[in-house]
């Protein structure tokens, strides 16, 4: 039996009414709900009168952002304060519905600044425990005066290594960090820890894109400067430093943080992780920096090297770290803390942790027929979805199978899959034809062979015979027409706008699979080959970001509905997905000597 839990029936909203009374003339009650506004502003008048109602709704817009984050009346207020709105008591303010439009849409799109820090949490223990670790090998390191000390975080995706990290240099003291990467798509997690958490303020943050320099910033407050191995490490024409980042060169860092560190730890190999991506983006692996990664010649004085990475297995295997130089922390660890937290210790950090779930599928020999290749005559995925062509004039080699391909993980394919489709015991319903798993898959990630097929599946999913997919906004976030980094998110939460309402599939071959937190993707379909743990691994927690709302009247920060339980990863090539699961379980539990315990370990947390 297969056990999807629903969604919770949220719906965050900003309401704001008026009481009919005279002495209220020209007063609004501004709120935040979850539930219906009409049933919740009655509850604040629970005694009944005779006549008319004594208060009127004039104001109701949704509190929910394109990227899955929500905000509450608090941040509302803080607004129309700062806009000069009187406010008597509470929550009640002198102003307008045009005032209060204002204040929401300036909360939504981020626009104050100084009101974006509303984030209090805690670090979780495994957190403070690396921070804890880190701390002490730096400082016995500093004390024995050794050679610049560097430590790595074999951390799973989504730990939460960039706010982490800030903590670290909090803890440390430090106040000129430099972050480098080879992803800049990690820039927008990088930037949005720094300026939304309240232990943060007063700290600047610089960019390639950032208004702030560091010839403007403020030198007597925190700097983190965030830019990729291309832009601070790439030579002149000459061989020598470009001379727009001589500044880069000149500082003494506290520490250089070397985030997504797998792909440097490729070394010449970096390129394979993009091949299928278009050139500028491959340049990012093959080009500038690279030959200065090593931290015997960068160019860069430090105190200190921080790596982090949650698929660091060429760094584990070769010996570059000893193991007091690493904090391990796997999907496992995780998932068995939060089974066996105890609710007496306060509500559970690690609820709103996702447990990832594997839905492996054996097509029908009819559609495998066309993609078997390979020395064991295997199914190819990156075969069957190999397309032609460019943009609007894309176009799949196999049209035809990608077609009933698409009816059936819809439920609409029956020819031959009644005795094709198992594995094991038991039959996986399909996507997008089971009811419940059809009410959470309302936003998914294609992970799909090259841009040609990003581009030739868009196509095929506007055609007439596919009407049930137009009810899905679809997004090619592959290309140079997407952008580099983080320009190719933009258009991916533009489309889910209020993603409690909205349906999605982002089309991707590699970009947005590292470092990227979009909290609506509940589901993967890996329709691409990759013999890379690393490649497969950080494209499928991509779907693990906790989504939580606040519920109810936002009383308690601790109160939330968690809108996603369990989030997905679709997978049409069994013997590869298994491979897969053995492989990375293996090489990531650095700590367990036995094979077969480690990947039963893992499979204990993530089903397949």
């Amino acid at each position: 039996m297969f056990f999807f839990p629903s969604r919770p029936a949220a719906h965050p909203t900003i309401y704001a009414y008026e009481d009919t009374h005279p002495q209220y003339r020209g007063l609004l009650k501004v709120g935040y709900t979850s539930v219906d506004v009409q049933h919740r502003v009655a509850q604040q008048y629970p005694t009944l009168r005779p006549g008319a109602r004594p208060y009127r709704i004039v104001f109701e817009e949704s509190a929910m952002r394109g990227d899955g984050t929500s905000f509450t009346d608090h941040e509302v207020h803080r607004v129309l304060r700062r806009m000069g709105v009187e406010n008597p008591e509470g929550e009640w303010f002198r102003c307008t519905v045009r005032e209060v439009r204002a204040a929401v849409r300036s909360v939504r799109e981020r626009r104050e600044a100084e009101f974006q820090r509303t984030e209090h949490f805690a670090m979780r223990p495994e957190q403070e425990a690396a921070v804890e670790k880190t701390c002490e090998y730096f400082r016995a390191c500093r004390a024995d005066n050794n050679r610049t000390p560097h430590f790595l975080w074999n951390c799973k995706m989504r730990f939460g290594k960039t706010f982490a990290a800030y903590q670290l240099a909090r803890r440390m003291g430090w106040k000129r960090l430099l972050v480098l990467t080879f992803k800049p798509a990690v820039q927008s997690a990088w930037e949005e820890d720094l300026r939304t958490h309240v232990d943060f303020e007063g700290w600047q943050f610089l960019s390639r894109n950032s208004e702030l320099n560091y010839e403007t910033a403020d030198h007597n407050r925190p700097i983190v400067c965030f830019g990729s191995f291309q832009d601070f490490l790439g030579r002149s024409k000459s061989g020598g430093i470009k001379l727009k980042n001589e500044w880069v060169h000149a500082i003494n860092w506290d520490c250089v943080i070397l985030d997504e560190y797998h792909y440097g730890a490729w070394r010449d190999h970096a390129k394979d992780l993009f091949e299928n991506e278009d050139r500028r983006e491959q340049a990012f692996a093959e080009g500038e920096g690279r030959d200065w990664f090593d931290e015997e010649a960068m160019p860069i004085t430090t105190g200190a090297y921080l790596y982090l990475s949650g698929t660091p297995f060429r760094a584990i295997s070769s010996g570059e770290f000893i193991e007091e130089q690493v904090y391990n922390w796997t999907y496992s660890d995780e998932q068995r803390a939060k089974a066996s937290w105890n609710d007496a210790d306060g509500p559970n950090p690690y609820a709103a942790l996702p447990r990832m779930v594997m839905m492996t599928y054996q097509l029908p020999d009819e559609l495998r027929q066309v993609a078997i290749d390979g020395e064991f005559d295997e199914f190819d995925l990156n075969l069957f979805f190999r397309a032609e062509g460019n943009g609007d004039d894309a176009r799949f080699v196999f049209k035809n199978e990608v077609q009933k391909w698409l009816d059936l993980i819809r439920g609409a394919y029956v020819e031959n899959i009644v005795s094709d489709l198992k594995l094991g015991h038991s039959r996986p319903p399909m996507p997008f034809s089971h009811a419940p798993l059809l009410s959470v898959l309302t936003h998914t990630f294609w992970f799909l062979p090259s841009v040609a097929s990003c581009y030739a599946m868009r196509n095929l999913l506007a055609e007439r015979q596919n009407r049930f997919y137009q009810d899905y906004r679809v997004v090619v976030a592959a290309g140079s027409s997407a952008g580099i980094g983080v320009d190719a998110l933009a258009p991916v939460l533009k489309a889910m706008g209020n993603p409690l309402e909205t349906k999605t599939i982002t089309l991707s071959c590699g970009k947005l699979t590292t470092g990227v937190s979009v909290k609506p993707w509940s589901g993967i379909f890996m329709l691409r080959n990759s013999s890379s743990p690393e490649t497969y691994f950080q494209a499928a927690f991509r779907v693990q970001t906790p989504w939580t709302v606040c519920n109810a009247d936002g009383v308690s920060p601790n109160r939330v509905d968690i809108l996603k339980q369990e989030c997905y990863v679709f997978d049409f090539a069994p013997n590869r997905a298994l491979r897969q699961i053995a492989d990375y379980s293996c090489r990531l539990n650095v700590e367990e000597n036995n094979p077969e315990r480690k990947v039963e370990e893992f499979i204990s947390f993530l089903p397949v």
